[in-house]
């Protein structure tokens, strides 16, 4: 049985798209239910309504509090049928009546290796540090920025002068496969928490070769 999510985005929506794509392929066992952006102008809700998806826009501004706001979406998810949530570019810091209704299933993907780089400029502010690794993660969401447990992660080289976009570009391929696979293994319920340890149970499957020039742990499974 498909697990039935929404989907938060504040912008394009490329992260939706490989979601989407997975699930029209058969290889992702989960239902976008809804996408909800707090920016009426996000492509992402375009994206969502060109495969039917329910896409709805609440604009934060029009709320007197985070928890105002919070509390609106948490209506729109519950009335959608969605049990689990996953943000896929969405720019605000959920608060915990957001969290407490959905606990141990809100998803995020951040475009650097956590715990370094958090924010919204990961790759630029990798890029100017001057790592030689960069990469992103999938982590479960608590009430701080980018800081919940990781679930799995993926790493490329960062070539000196490097562009930060030439970068960002190789990350979100990665991202791409990543972060379905991590919502897979949600839909499978194999991810378990202890503390800030996830522990992924194992596939019958053998993982699948590493992606070229890049490292990802936990592989990657069948179909990603």
């Amino acid at each position: 049985m498909a697990l039935p999510i929404a989907v938060l985005v504040s912008g394009g929506g490329s992260n939706l798209q490989s979601l989407i794509d997975r699930m029209e392929s058969g290889t992702l066992d989960a239902e976008i239910k809804i996408v909800i952006s707090n920016k009426p102008d996000a492509h992402g809700l375009t994206r969502a309504r060109n495969h039917g998806i329910p896409a709805l826009a609440l604009d934060h501004t029009d709320y007197p509090s985070r928890e105002a706001f919070d509390r609106a979406m948490v209506r729109a998810i519950q009335e959608s049928g969605a049990q689990s949530v996953v943000l896929a570019g969405f720019m605000r810091i959920l608060t915990s009546e957001f969290l407490n209704a959905f606990p141990g299933n809100v998803l995020n993907i951040h475009p650097a290796l956590l715990p370094s780089f958090p924010g919204a400029h990961g790759q630029r502010d990798a890029a100017e540090y001057g790592v030689r690794i960069a990469g992103c993660t999938v982590h479960f969401v608590d009430e701080k920025m980018d800081h919940g447990p990781v679930i799995i992660q993926a790493a490329v080289p960062a070539v000196p002068g490097e562009e930060t976009d030439a970068l960002a570009a190789r990350i979100l391929k990665l991202e791409h496969r990543i972060y379905p696979q991590a919502v897979q293994w949600l839909a499978q319920d194999r991810l378990r928490m202890d503390g800030r340890h996830v522990q992924l149970r194992p596939a019958h499957s053998a993982p699948v070769p590493q992606p070229e020039n890049a490292l990802v742990s936990p592989p990657l499974e069948q179909g990603f």
